[in-house]
């Protein structure tokens, strides 16, 4: 590494797969501190480990720490000999500034890792981001041994459990959903065991499986042999909760059991498109049907508490235990589908509960945006737990006008990426290539194509030149949405001139709501939210109170 590198690492700060330790005097760093910290990463996703840099990415430099130097081989073999299974890391010595610095190279293990004295813990990141090692617990090790392994914890047999301890009524609701035109028809006069073997569910003639007690268990199987399989259904009005159910109950009945709480508190909104009315629902069918899926199949089964399915007059919030399974990321999660359990995801698919194995994430874009709302957001989960939230609140009805007409007359469907530009523009107001790639996490060479696309369909307009360079909606987009005054309002007032007015309102005033900017800037309530977001990333300006009573001041730095 060169020491251009590793300053450039300290400017950035520690990360998921960096770890920073100070070591100006030896009582700084001990050798089980060493240890300790690459242990944690490599039970992590691996990464570097950088001796002689303190917390805040100063680089102070580490103290001799064999005789009169340094010796990064020793480093390298301290880890060799002190954990188990073996780190076989990379140590390497830097000088900067004069002072010594050693960056080990830890790679990612292939099995839970501790130290030979019987420690374990992992890399983890709190709720604001930055990391930290914290305890790696047993059931999390298990479920960490089997995802390594590339093996499906639902094959494992369960020693003690037998065929009566699946509810027969559980396989006719299989069968039943497998009529169903999602379903899987070849298994409607399927036998109890023919089902269990068909979804590879059953070991031999007798060998029940924890994927056959999850789908098919009686009551008093899931409690002795999977206690954590839990559902919990929260509805709330404001902070008054107003339903509070617990669900343990096999997954397929789970399912159907949720659904129908979703169903009977749906709505609709109606959009005019010349005479005929379209209904617009408050949740779309097949949102709720893949939130819950994925829910109930992805989730870690060797983790403690219950999945939560929270429904307010906002959002429909979905949690369930365990992050998300290897290799899936917010950054890749509408094109990556890794099932923590195939066989449980199979299950689902032909008892025709989801139309798609691996198709749930950009499904539910699809319904959403469609529906006028914002995609789903997943950006409060961890590694501890995956929770997405689903808009419930005010459609945009332009946008479904926009949709269903456009399409209508052009016999052919918007693409998901340009969906979800267009309703990001929509949104957030004239925007950069740069910052929708960045905002909807898209490769900088698909969001360029998706623009160019949607500006040769007459869909958006562009001013400036080079980083200057802003797309907004067109003319075209508003008459099709049948609010051509929108249109002029976006192209008569900038950005630039946008933060001004909000800017100079605080100084008058001292404060602004969501709804304030919106009558202000003449903009939608989702544009004015993403005009208070820029500035408040920008720094320009604070958010003070929580939801209804949120308002905005200028930041401290802009007093």
């Amino acid at each position: 590494m060169e020491v251009a590198e590793l300053r450039a690492i300290a400017a950035r700060g520690e990360t998921y797969t960096v770890e920073f330790k100070r070591g100006r005097r030896q009582k700084d760093l001990s050798d089980s501190d060493i240890v300790e910290a690459a242990m944690c990463l490599a039970n992590g996703d691996g990464g570097l480990l950088c001796l002689g840099i303190e917390d805040s990415g100063t680089i102070t430099g580490l103290a001799h720490r064999h005789g009169d130097h340094t010796d990064p081989d020793r480093i390298a073999a301290l880890l060799l000999n002190l954990t188990d299974p073996p780190i076989a890391a990379h140590a390497e010595l830097l000088i900067v500034d004069g002072v010594d610095v050693v960056v080990v190279e830890v790679p990612k293990a292939t099995a839970p890792v501790g130290t030979k004295n019987g420690l374990y813990k992992r890399r983890s990141l709190r709720l604001d981001g930055k990391p930290e090692c914290v305890p790696y617990r047993p059931q999390e090790m298990l479920s960490a041994g089997f995802s390594m392994a590339g093996r499906d914890y639902a094959e494992v047999v369960l020693p003690d459990a037998t065929l009566e301890d699946l509810d027969p009524a559980e396989f006719d609701r299989f069968r039943r959903g497998a009529r169903s035109q999602r379903g899987d028809a070849a298994l409607i006069d399927a036998g109890n065991r023919e089902i269990l073997r068909a979804l590879r569910l059953l070991n031999g003639d007798s060998g029940v499986t924890i994927g056959a007690v999850l789908l098919f268990g009686t009551a008093d199987a899931l409690t002795r042999f999977i206690p954590t399989a839990e559902c919990l259904f929260q509805e709330f009005n404001g902070r008054e909760l107003t339903a509070n159910e617990s669900l343990r109950l096999p997954l397929l009945r789970t399912a159907d059991e949720l659904y129908e709480r979703l169903r009977v508190r749906n709505s609709e909104y109606e959009v005019m498109l010349g005479l005929h009315r379209v209904g617009v629902p408050r949740i779309p069918d097949s949102t709720a049907r893949e939130a819950i899926a994925n829910a109930l199949t992805h989730r870690d089964y060797t983790e403690n508490g219950p999945i939560r399915v929270q429904l307010s007059v906002d959002d429909l919030t979905v949690t369930s235990p365990g992050g998300f399974p290897p290799g899936v990321s917010l950054d890749n999660l509408i094109v990556e589908s890794r099932p923590r359990s195939p066989l449980i995801a199979d299950a689902f698919k032909r008892s025709g509960l989801v139309d798609r194995a691996g198709r749930g994430v950009p499904e539910m874009y699809l319904s959403l945006l469609r529906a006028g709302r914002g995609g789903p957001d997943y950006s409060r989960s961890n590694d501890r737990s995956v929770t997405v939230s689903i808009p419930t609140g005010g459609a945009d009805l332009d946008m479904v006008r926009f949709i269903i007409n456009y399409e209508d007359e052009h016999q052919s469907h918007l693409t998901l990426d340009q969906l979800r530009v267009l309703h990001e523009i929509k949104a957030m107001g004239p925007s950069s290539a740069i910052d929708l790639s960045e905002g909807l996490r898209l490769l900088p060479a698909i969001t360029r194509a998706t623009l160019s696309r949607l500006t040769e369909m007459g869909l958006l307009e562009d001013r400036g030149v080079g980083r200057n360079r802003r797309f907004h909606l067109s003319a075209a987009f508003y008459r099709v949405a049948e609010d051509r005054n929108a249109y002029v309002r976006v192209r008569g007032i900038d950005p630039l001139q946008q933060e001004q007015m909000v800017m100079s309102y605080l100084d008058t005033y001292g404060r602004i709501t969501r709804s304030e900017v919106a009558k202000l800037c003449l903009m939608s309530s989702q544009e004015a939210r993403g005009l208070l977001t820029r500035l408040r990333d920008e720094r320009k300006i604070d958010m003070l109170g929580v939801k209804r009573g949120a308002y905005y001041v200028r930041s401290d730095a802009n007093q």
